[in-house]
């Protein structure tokens, strides 16, 4: 679960790091309000869960109330790569002296807490991960032990911080970690952090997401959700126990199986095609189920194509076919489907499916090369 820029500040001055402090505002009206209330030079930025937002002008600068309200009316409304403005946050301009990044993320591979900086800040940390990954400083943070303050005056010190300025950036390193850790966060992260003209570090812009599966620990966090920024298709799919993510391409998935749903997706790209989403319909894959699968899936006009791909371990084959049957005469499909099954009941399931007009194959890569040649039928 992703919130916004001003949500995540919020969280991170509970932990005492310094944050830039700002109201949102939803109409023109409010913003030259809130910036004649706060006084001087203010920013105007969107309030969107996504990047790019100064490079689509979702950032202005303005110099008096009328400015910060005329800036809030050219903002407001805009899309910025599919998401429509609905808030904008309204804080004191900075004097900003220096520019720094610094994120927690979790590492996989070594099954612990990353924490990077880098003094090339204000940037997109991806941009610089490519042309200069040197300027990246890592450090590890065991989830026994944490993230500890040698480790932050390490990164101080390697990424050319004056003396002086080390342990203030170790405070903040330090309690950065301890918010990944204790909000059950999946990334938190300061882009830019700042050194003022008068020598003081403060959080200009802050990113959160959080662990789904971890809401329950944290009733607040969970009140935080904007309902207008989340995929429509996603959240019904959640209403409806079914697991799905809206991707970029062409060929619908429905897999009964997390793993299975990675595997499909990875066959797509195999030959050449590009899924439309990921999809998981769950242990039953009963008829209603299907059913929804197929409408959450169809509901995307960029889809050409669909794979079922089914393997039955608990779940029987001749229930999922008799899904897919009923289901199909519940929903309308109007693009070719193509079907993998495989597993308990597997050739009951395959006899079914003929009988409503559909072959059933029993290799995933068959089945895969098949859907994205359909696809591009």
């Amino acid at each position: 679960m992703n919130v916004h820029e001003y949500q995540a500040a919020k969280v991170l001055a509970t932990y005492g790091i310094p944050v830039n402090p700002g109201k949102v505002a939803s109409t023109p009206d409010e913003a030259e309000a809130i910036a004649r209330e706060l006084g001087g030079t203010v920013v105007v930025k969107a309030q969107v869960h996504t990047g790019g937002r100064g490079k689509a002008g979702g950032v202005k600068l303005a110099h008096t109330p009328v400015e910060a309200g005329e800036a809030a009316a050219a903002i407001l409304g805009m899309d910025i790569r599919g998401h429509t403005v609905h808030k904008v946050l309204i804080a004191k301009g900075a004097d900003i002296a220096s520019e720094f990044y610094l994120g927690v993320v979790l590492d996989r591979p070594n099954r612990k807490v990353l924490v990077m900086a880098s003094a090339e800040g204000g940037v997109e940390i991806e941009e610089v991960a490519k042309t200069n990954p040197d300027a990246i400083v890592k450090r590890l943070g065991d989830p026994l032990v944490g993230f500890r303050p040698y480790q932050a005056r390490e990164m101080g010190f390697e990424m050319g911080l004056p003396a002086d300025k080390i342990n203030g950036f170790a405070a903040i390193a330090s309690k950065l970690y301890d918010v990944y850790f204790n909000e059950d966060a999946t990334l938190v992260e300061i882009n830019p952090l700042i050194l003022t003209g008068d020598g003081q570090w403060l959080a200009l812009d802050s990113k959160m997401s959080f662990d789904d599966n971890a809401l329950a620990r944290h009733p607040d966090t969970e009140d935080m959700r904007d309902l207008n920024e989340e995929n429509a298709t996603e959240l019904e799919a959640k209403r409806n126990g079914i697991s799905f993510v809206k991707l970029d391409g062409t060929i619908g998935c429905i897999v009964n199986g997390a793993g299975l749903a990675m595997a499909t997706m990875d066959a797509v790209k195999l030959h050449g095609g590009e899924p439309a989403n990921f999809l998981d319909v769950g242990g039953g894959a009963n008829a209603s189920q299907v059913a929804k699968a197929f409408t959450l899936v169809t509901a995307d006009r960029n889809v050409r194509a669909i794979l079922i791909n089914i393997f039955g371990g608990i779940t029987r084959g001749d229930e999922v076919a008799n899904g897919i049957r009923e289901a199909l005469g519940q929903v309308a499909v109007e693009v070719p489907i193509v079907v993998r099954l495989s597993g308990t009941n597997a050739e009951e399931g395959k006899s079914i499916l003929a009988e409503a007009g559909i072959t059933a194959v029993t290799s995933m890569d068959l089945a895969a090369a098949e859907v994205v040649k359909a696809a591009n039928g």
